[in-house]
């Protein structure tokens, strides 16, 4: 008999339409699975019921004879960034430790409303803030992925969506929403071996997603396959007006535009892209990647990104200037952590909760955020950082008049070990040199997987496309991801 936790969204969705399997028994596989998947540290709460109810009521919808809902049957992990009502949302901080919402994020309504079912919430780096899961206030999520080449030491899923690539790769999950703000979809999506797209700035409703850079923040799906995240996307997205950056657009019929053709199409490849010190495994995958689009029928041309060395440093001060911000509101006085020592006026508590609260790289980005929008410094820094955010959109603009989309790699590496990076945060910030150029125009972008390096670990492509566009930008990774025909997976040792 098949193992339904092999099947991806796709797979499920028209095994339960067409009666092959019930919901009811995909979501039992699903729940079974997460509950022997502990030293993953994947799910930080698990909620089979939820699961469970949203498979009962397709199994009756079917019996009925009624129209399927579009999820109807599939069962996702949620990122625990995205508020879920009744169920414990804490964006991986102290801070927000039993915080339950009254209240449910606008994707995972849409989720719901598509037919889908939930199997927990997804641990990750706390308040999206990391490239490596490792700054969880719940412990670090480990990638079920081991290094070929006798290296036993656990391995980073990547962040801040570690939890969501380590769930989908582990098969603990057909598919899971992630947030992007500088890569936290693609880069985890890299190096665990599976597919994940942020899509155009203002697609998904930031509504209801616990803020960390809000010009930046973006909703997106994580899954085994290219179809499988256009699925999940076309659920997810849509206007709505309580978020003021959503886009008052149709939902466009992604998956029914798929195609693996790229006839007509141009590739760019940015020269700027090929940094120092990259891994000759990087280049090599990279060099496979163009062969594969020109297979499928693109024309390659190089293109130049010339702001792109000043992405890195101008996201690490847009980025934390937004977070001391909207980091603000945790302050011990409404929701979550209050800490009161005896004898304590307001402003101790405002101090200690916020000091007991949140993790060190939380803290290190609200001072840097702090100093930069400081009377002062604000022009020096934040000022210029924002002028050079509209240089680089400028260099995509130009950049796509000669081509339809940009192909690099996704990460500079491969998975790395857990404590390898953490006492250096400018080695851990360097993981997004290629995530975040993207991020900082609001352009769509997706990660593939396109091979293995030399000790069996994923790596993966990038495609990055004009804004809105997130149907070339599937339709690009659908075809790597027909030459690739990328089979390999993690052994279960968990």
């Amino acid at each position: 008999m098949t193992d339904l936790t092999d099947l991806g969204v796709a797979a499920i969705r028209d095994g339960v339409r067409g009666g092959t399997f019930s919901a009811v028994e995909v979501a039992d596989a699903f729940v079974a699975k997460v509950a022997r998947a502990k030293p993953l540290n994947a799910f930080l709460v698990e909620t089979p019921e939820h699961a469970l109810t949203a498979a009962r009521a397709a199994d009756a919808a079917r019996a009925a004879g009624e129209t399927p809902k579009p999820l109807a049957g599939v069962p996702i992990g949620m990122k625990d960034l995205f508020c879920t009502n009744g169920v414990a949302t804490t964006a991986a901080s102290h801070i927000l430790e039993g915080f339950v919402p009254p209240y449910e994020s606008a994707v995972s309504q849409n989720l719901w409303d598509a037919g889908a079912g939930m199997l927990g919430k997804l641990n990750m780096d706390q308040f999206a803030m990391g490239s490596s899961n490792e700054t969880s206030a719940f412990g670090n999520v480990i990638s079920p992925w081991r290094r070929k080449d006798g290296g036993n030491a656990a391995l980073t899923p990547g962040g801040s969506s570690g939890g969501s690539a380590s769930a989908v790769a582990a098969r603990l999950c057909p598919g899971a929403t992630g947030t992007d703000t500088g890569g936290s979809i693609r880069q985890p999506a890299s190096f665990t071996g599976i597919s994940g797209i942020k899509p155009t700035y203002g697609r998904c409703s930031r509504w209801g997603t616990i803020a960390f850079a809000s010009s930046l923040d973006q909703a997106g799906p994580m899954a085994r396959d290219v179809r499988d995240c256009a699925i999940l996307l076309e659920a997810m997205a849509g206007f709505d007006k309580r978020d003021a950056t959503s886009l008052k657009l149709d939902v466009p019929a992604w998956e029914r535009g798929l195609s693996g053709s790229m006839a007509g199409k141009r590739v760019g490849i940015p020269r700027e892209y090929r940094v120092d010190d990259m891994p000759r495994e990087i280049e090599a995958l990279w060099e496979q990647g163009i062969a594969w689009l020109r297979d499928a029928g693109a024309e390659i041309v190089e293109v130049s990104l010339p702001h792109t060395k000043y992405a890195l440093p101008a996201y690490y001060i847009i980025a934390p200037a937004e977070a001391s911000s909207n980091l603000a509101r945790y302050d011990g006085v409404r929701y979550g952590l209050r800490d009161l020592p005896e004898g304590a006026g307001l402003q101790d508590m405002y101090a200690a909760t916020r000091a007991d609260g949140f993790g060190d790289e939380v803290k290190r980005r609200i001072l840097i955020g702090t100093y930069v929008l400081s009377a002062g410094f604000y022009d020096a820094y934040y000022t210029q950082a924002q002028k050079v955010r509209t240089l680089i959109a400028r260099d995509f603009e130009r950049a796509f008049a000669q081509c339809d989309v940009l192909l690099t790699p996704t990460a500079p590496s491969s998975a790395f070990a857990l404590g390898e990076k953490s006492a250096d945060p400018i080695a851990m910030y360097l993981n997004d040199v290629f995530t975040v150029p993207s991020s900082l125009a609001g352009l769509p972008a997706m990660s593939v997987p396109g091979g293995v390096d030399g000790a069996g670990l994923p790596l993966g492509l990038q495609i990055i496309g004009r804004p809105l566009d997130e149907q070339g930008v599937l339709n690009a990774g659908l075809a790597i991801e027909e030459r690739a025909g990328f089979a390999a997976r993690p052994e279960a040792w968990w």
